[in-house]
C-alpha cells in the first residue's frame, strides 16, 4: 500500500511539474507536425527516446508524448554501473532490482494519455527484476482502470547457470583473467528479437532486462517493417538509429564540443528517429525545445562508446559504420539530419555477457581546501591521513589498502604532466578514494577524515557529504557465451506466452582481438606553415567508456583538416599525451591503444584499453568512464600548420 501511495503521489507532482516546463499546451497537440515523405520511401516509423540513463530529467517523458506524434517511445536506463546498483537492490528488497523512475515518473503520471494516443512503449527499466517492474507498472493500470497488455523479455539474467560457466573455464574478455568464484549477477546482452516477438503478440508495453541498448529502437522496426534477420544492412542502420538515441538528449547538442553555442540547456530537446523502409532516417527533435540537430552533434553521438566501427558488434548484426553519411537538412526549426551508408555482417555466435563479482570495499572523501598552496596541502592531508590509517591497521592486525588514489580537483591533476595550473593554487577539492578488503578498515577510515581539520593543514573548510560512507565493490567481468545456451521467454500480463524461438540467421566466426588497422601513410608531405592551433579549433571530440576501456572520437571540423589530424595525431602521440592513465606501461603502444579511421564522417576513434583504473564502481577515480577524457584532448596542441581556419569561414 505505501508504494502504490508513493507512486500515486509522485505521479501527481510530475505531471503537476509537466504543465509549467512543456513550451506546448499539454493537453492538445501542436499544430504543426512534421512530414517527411519527400525524403524516406514509403511510410515511416517514428521512435522517440525519452532517457539515457537511471535518473535521466522528468522534462523528457512528457516533452515527447505530447510534443511530438510518435509511433513508438522507448526508455534507455542500463549501463554497467546501473546494473550493479541494481543488483545490491534487489538483494536487499526481493521485489526491486528495476528501475523506479520508470514507473513513477515516466509511466505514472501520462498512463492516460499514453493509453490514448496509442504510444507503444519499450524499456529496459526491468533491470534485473523485469517481472516486478512489470508488476509494479500493472498497479499503476489497474489504478486507472486502464487495460494495457505488458509484455515481459526474460533470459537475460545467467546466474543460475554460473556452475556450467564456471565449467566451461572462460576469461575476461579484455583482460584474460579466470572467472571469479563469487559471481554476484551474470546478464547476458540480449537482442531485439524477442521484443519484436513481443509486440506481434499484441503488446503495448515491452520491458526487458539486460539488452544492448539499441535493441529497443531495432525491436519496434523489426515488428513494423517485418525486416529478414539476414537484412544485415537495414538490421545495421536501425541499430545506428537506436545508438544514436540511446543516450537522450546527447545527440541533441548535450555536451556539445561548442557547448557555448547551444541555447536553452534547460528545455534540451530529446531526439526522435525516423526510419524509412530501407533502414535509412532521419533524425530531430520537437518543436521549440532546446539543444540542437547538426551533422557535428550527431557524429559526436556515432562515436560515443565505439571501438573498432568496422565491427561494432550486436546480437543481431555486426555493423560497419565506417562509410555512414550524415546530411544536414535545411529549413527545419532546431536541425534535422538525414542518415545512411551503415552496412552489416552477420552476427557472432554467441552473446556477450557481464557479470559482476565482489571485491571488496571502497570509500571516498571530498574535502575543500582553501588558502595558499592548497594543493600542497590537500596532497600532504591526504598522505597523513593514509599515514595514520596504515598505524592503525597495524595495531589491529588488519591488511594494508589494496589501492590509494589521491587527486586534488582544481590544479589539474586530470592532465597529468599536461597540467598547466600553478602550483601555488589558493582553493582545491581533495579527492581521496581508497579500497580494502574489509569493511571494519575503512569505517576507521571513515572517522579518520573529519579531525584532518583540526588537527593537520589549516583551510580545509568542509568535507563533502559528511563522513565518507563505506560500500561494497562490484567489479565487471564481461566474456563471451553461446547463444544456444540461453533460453529467451516471454510474458504477458503476468502469465508465461512462449519461449523464443529465433528466426534463422546466419552467424560468423570473429576473432577476440577485434582488427588492428594501419594508421595512413601519406606518399606525399602535406602543406606545412607558421600557424600553431589547438585541437578544438580543428576538431570535435567525445568520449566514452565500455568497462575499463575509455574511447575518444575525434571529427574533423572539415573534411580537408582530417589529413593534417590524422598526421599528428597518431596513436604514439595520444598515448604519450594520456601516459599517466595507463598503470601498466609495460608492451607495445598498440597494446595500449589503437586508432581506427572513420572516413564517412571525416574522424578518428582512439581506444584507450584498461585507461580507466579498473572502470565504473571498480575505480576509484573522480572521471572512472572517460567523460572528460575527449575534452582533455581538445588541449593538445599541433604545429607547423598552413592556415587551416580559414577552410572553416565565420565560426
Amino acid at each position: 500500500m505505501a508504494s502504490r501511495v508513493f507512486v500515486r503521489l509522485q505521479s501527481r507532482d510530475v505531471l503537476k511539474l509537466s504543465r509549467h516546463l512543456l513550451p506546448f499546451r499539454i493537453c492538445g497537440s501542436h499544430p504543426k507536425w512534421r512530414s517527411y515523405s519527400q525524403i524516406l520511401p514509403g511510410q515511416s516509423v517514428k521512435v522517440g527516446c525519452a532517457s539515457g540513463f537511471w535518473g535521466d530529467t522528468a522534462i523528457a517523458a512528457p516533452q515527447l508524448i505530447y510534443g511530438a506524434k510518435l509511433d513508438y517511445l522507448v526508455f534507455d536506463y542500463l549501463s554497467e554501473i546501473t546494473m550493479s546498483l541494481l543488483t545490491a537492490a534487489k538483494s536487499k528488497q526481493s521485489d526491486m532490482g528495476y528501475a523506479p523512475d520508470f514507473i513513477q515518473v515516466a509511466m505514472a503520471p501520462f498512463i492516460k494519455d499514453i493509453k490514448k494516443r496509442g504510444l507503444r512503449i519499450i524499456s529496459n527499466a526491468g533491470g534485473v527484476n523485469p517481472l516486478s517492474c512489470a508488476a509494479a507498472l500493472r498497479e499503476v493500470c489497474d489504478s486507472e482502470d486502464i487495460k494495457m497488455n505488458i509484455a515481459v523479455i526474460t533470459g537475460d539474467d545467467l546466474l543460475k547457470q554460473v556452475n556450467d560457466v564456471e565449467k566451461m573455464r572462460l576469461t575476461e574478455m579484455s583482460s584474460g583473467q579466470p572467472f571469479p568464484k563469487n559471481a554476484h549477477s551474470m546478464n547476458a546482452y540480449l537482442g531485439a528479437g524477442p521484443i519484436a516477438r513481443a509486440l506481434d503478440l499484441g503488446a503495448d508495453v515491452v520491458i526487458t532486462g539486460r539488452c544492448v541498448d539499441s535493441a529497443i529502437v531495432l525491436g519496434p522496426l523489426l515488428h513494423a517493417f517485418h525486416w529478414k534477420m539476414d537484412d544485415f544492412d537495414k538490421l545495421a542502420s536501425a541499430s545506428l538509429a537506436g545508438h544514436l538515441v540511446e543516450c537522450g538528449p546527447q545527440v541533441c547538442g548535450g555536451i556539445f564540443t561548442d557547448w557555448d553555442k547551444i541555447d536553452n540547456w534547460a528545455d534540451i530537446g530529446f531526439p526522435i528517429v525516423e526510419v524509412g523502409s530501407d533502414g535509412n532516417f532521419i533524425l530531430y527533435k520537437p518543436l521549440k525545445t532546446g539543444g540542437l540537430i547538426s551533422k557535428a552533434t550527431v557524429s559526436e553521438q556515432l562515436v560515443y562508446e565505439l571501438e573498432d566501427p568496422s565491427h561494432y558488434f550486436l546480437p543481431d548484426v555486426v555493423c560497419d559504420f565506417t562509410n555512414v553519411k550524415i546530411s544536414e537538412v535545411k529549413g527545419h526549426d532546431g536541425g534535422l539530419v538525414y542518415v545512411s551508408g551503415a552496412r552489416g555482417n552477420p552476427p557472432a555466435g554467441k552473446f556477450k555477457v557481464s557479470a559482476t563479482y565482489a571485491d571488496g570495499f571502497r570509500a571516498t572523501a571530498v574535502a575543500v581546501v582553501a588558502g595558499p598552496r592548497s594543493k600542497a596541502k590537500a596532497e600532504k592531508t591526504a598522505e597523513q591521513i593514509i599515514k595514520r590509517c596504515r598505524k592503525i591497521f597495524n595495531q589491529l592486525g588488519l591488511q594494508d589498502f589494496s589501492k590509494v588514489h589521491i587527486e586534488v580537483l582544481g590544479s589539474e591533476h586530470m592532465y597529468g604532466a599536461n597540467s598547466r595550473v600553478h602550483e601555488d593554487v589558493r582553493e582545491a577539492v581533495l579527492w581521496l578514494a581508497v579500497h580494502h578488503t574489509q569493511r571494519k578498515a575503512l569505517e576507521f577510515f571513515a572517522r579518520e577524515v573529519a579531525p584532518a581539520g583540526t588537527g593537520m593543514g589549516p583551510g580545509l573548510t568542509t568535507v563533502v557529504g559528511g563522513r565518507p560512507r563505506v560500500s561494497p565493490v562490484l567489479k565487471l567481468f564481461s566474456f563471451l557465451y553461446p547463444k544456444q545456451n540461453i533460453k529467451v521467454q516471454i510474458y504477458m500480463n503476468g502469465e508465461f506466452v512462449e519461449d523464443y524461438i529465433p528466426p534463422q540467421q546466419p552467424t560468423a566466426e570473429y576473432s577476440n582481438k577485434g582488427r588492428v588497422q594501419e594508421e595512413t601513410v601519406f606518399k606525399e608531405p602535406l602543406p606545412t606553415g607558421p600557424h600553431t592551433f589547438r585541437l578544438e579549433e580543428l576538431a570535435y571530440t567525445r568520449s566514452g567508456d565500455k568497462g575499463n576501456t575509455a574511447n575518444i572520437g575525434v571529427i574533423a571540423r572539415h573534411p580537408d583538416i582530417l589529413p593534417y589530424l590524422q598526421q599528428a595525431l597518431t596513436a604514439k602521440a595520444v598515448d604519450a599525451y594520456f601516459a599517466h592513465l595507463f598503470e601498466n606501461r609495460l608492451g607495445s603502444v598498440e597494446s595500449r591503444i589503437q586508432r581506427f579511421d572513420i572516413p564517412g564522417i571525416h574522424a578518428m576513434n582512439f581506444v584507450l584499453y584498461n585507461s580507466l583504473g579498473g572502470g565504473g564502481v571498480a575505480s576509484l577515480r573522480s572521471d572512472p568512464q572517460g567523460k572528460a577524457l575527449g575534452q582533455m584532448l581538445l588541449d593538445f596542441e599541433i604545429k607547423n600548420l598552413p592556415n587551416l581556419v580559414a577552410l572553416l569561414g565565420h565560426r
